[in-house]
C-alpha cells in the first residue's frame, strides 16, 4: 500500500483532522475499539522493547518517514523503550527472521508490515502464544486476529484516485470508447487486494471499460512499465487513463507511455505523494496521487503499542476513526487527493515537502506555473 511528511506531528495531526471521515465499506465504527485478548492484563512499558518490522525499500517511504517516524513518537511516550527496527526487502523469509529475532529479545510489542499478508498469519499466532502484541501496520494481516491494526483507509484510497480520474477524463470529453488501464499492487499485499476493490467501486458506472488489470508483484515499478509496455502495443490509443496504485507503478506506467512515444500521455494515477510522484504532476505527466503521511500512522501505532502493552483501552487520536477491519480492532486515518490543482495547498503550504525538494532542474518551470516557489 508507498511519502512527503509534514514537518511536525502537529501539522501533520492538523491537516488530518481536518480532513471529512467517509463511511468504510464493510467495516463497523464506534468510539473506541477493544484491544484483543491475547496477552491482556495491565504492564508496564518503561524499558520495552518494541519491534517495528517493515516490508521493503522499493518505496522510499519506510526508511525515510515510518521508522523515523515511530522512533520518534514512541521516545516521547516511552524515554526508556528501544525500537527493534528491520526491513525485509521484500522478502517473506527474512522478515520471518526478523520477527523471530525479535521474539528472542523479549520484545512487548511487534509492529508489522508484511511482505506477505498469508504468510504474517502464523507469525502473530507465535508472538501471541507468548503474551507478544501485534500490531497490523499499513498492510492488514486477514487471516489473524492481531491486537490491533492502524492505516490510513486503503479502499477509500482505490475509490478516491479511481473516481478523480473518471471526473477528470469527463472534465477533459475523453470519450466513453476509450478505455482504462489498472495496475493494481502486489498480490501478497493485502492492502493492494483493498485498493483494488476500491478503485473497482471508483470506476463501477463511470462508461469507461477496463481493457486490462495486472497485480504487480513486489509494487515493482519496472514490473508495471513491462506490462502496461505490452498494453501500449495491445490497445494503442484506446487507453483513455491509466489507474495505478501508487506512484511507483504511475511512474512505471508513464515511462512505459513515453517510451512507446505515446502522445499526449493519458492521465495517470498514483498514491503515496512521493518526491518523484509530485514532480510528475507538477510536470504534468501524472494527474493524481494521495497525501498520507507516513509520520500520522507511526505516531498512531506507537500509542496503541503503549496502550496494549499498559492494558488501557485504545483511544482515537491525530483525527483518526476507530472501526473494524477483518474483524481486528483498527483506527483508520482519511487519505487525500491531490492534484496539480491542490497541491500547493495541501503538501507546500502545509509543509508535508519543501518547494525546494520538488522544484528542481526541470521542475522548476512547473512550480512557477502552479505558483510554487
Amino acid at each position: 500500500m508507498t511519502h512527503r511528511r509534514a514537518t511536525t506531528a502537529t501539522k501533520a495531526t492538523l491537516l488530518l483532522s481536518a480532513a471529512l471521515v467517509v463511511p468504510l465499506a464493510a467495516c463497523s465504527s464506534g468510539k473506541t475499539a477493544t484491544a484483543g485478548s491475547s496477552g491482556s492484563g495491565k504492564g508496564s512499558i518503561q524499558g520495552a522493547k518494541v519491534a517495528f518490522l517493515m516490508p521493503d525499500e522499493a518505496s522510499t517511504r519506510y526508511e525515510q518517514h515510518d521508522a523515523p517516524g515511530f522512533k520518534s513518537a514512541l521516545a516521547k511516550l516511552c524515554s526508556s523503550c528501544t525500537v527493534l527496527y528491520n526491513n525485509a526487502t521484500g522478502d517473506a523469509s527474512k522478515q520471518q527472521q526478523q520477527f523471530n529475532a525479535a521474539i528472542s529479545q523479549g520484545v512487548k510489542a511487534i509492529v508489522l508490515d508484511p511482505v506477505d499478508s498469508t504468510a504474517a498469519t502464523s507469525l502473530v499466532a507465535r508472538a501471541q502464544a507468548r503474551g507478544i502484541k501485534v500490531v497490523a501496520y499499513d498492510r492488514p494481516i486477514p487471516d489473524a486476529k492481531v491486537d490491533y491494526y492502524v492505516s490510513f483507509d486503503n479502499e477509500e484510497i482505490g475509490k478516491s484516485i479511481a473516481q478523480s480520474l473518471v471526473k477528470h477524463l469527463k472534465d477533459t470529453s475523453v470519450p466513453t470508447t476509450k478505455g482504462i488501464l489498472e495496475v493494481n499492487g502486489s498480490p501478497t499485499d493485502a492492502a493492494a487486494g483493498l485498493i483494488k476493490k476500491g478503485v473497482h467501486e471508483g470506476l463501477a458506472g463511470s462508461g469507461y471499460t477496463t481493457l486490462a488489470e495486472y497485480d504487480t508483484p513486489d509494487w515493482e515499478p519496472t514490473k508495471a512499465q513491462q506490462w502496461v509496455a505490452g498494453q501500449v502495443s495491445r490497445f494503442g490509443d484506446k487507453i483513455g487513463g491509466i489507474v495505478a496504485a501508487n506512484d511507483g507503478t504511475g511512474g512505471g506506467s508513464i515511462a512505459a507511455l513515453k517510451a512507446a512515444n505515446v502522445k499526449p500521455v493519458p492521465p495517470v494515477t498514483g498514491n503515496d505523494a512521493t518526491t518523484a510522484g509530485l514532480q510528475l504532476i507538477i510536470a504534468g505527466d501524472q494527474y493524481n496521487t494521495i497525501s498520507k503521511p507516513s509520520e500520522i500512522v507511526a505516531g498512531a501505532a506507537a500509542q496503541v503499542v503503549v496502550d496494549l502493552v499498559q492494558g488501557k483501552s485504545v483511544e482515537a487520536v491525530g483525527g483518526g476513526k476507530l472501526t473494524t477491519v477483518f474483524n481486528a480492532p483498527t483506527m483508520l486515518f482519511v487519505p487525500k487527493v491531490i492534484t496539480k490543482d491542490n497541491l500547493k495547498s495541501e503538501i507546500i503550504d502545509t509543509n508535508i515537502a519543501k518547494a525546494s525538494d520538488l522544484c528542481t532542474g526541470a521542475y522548476a518551470a512547473g512550480c512557477k506555473t502552479l505558483g510554487i516557489s
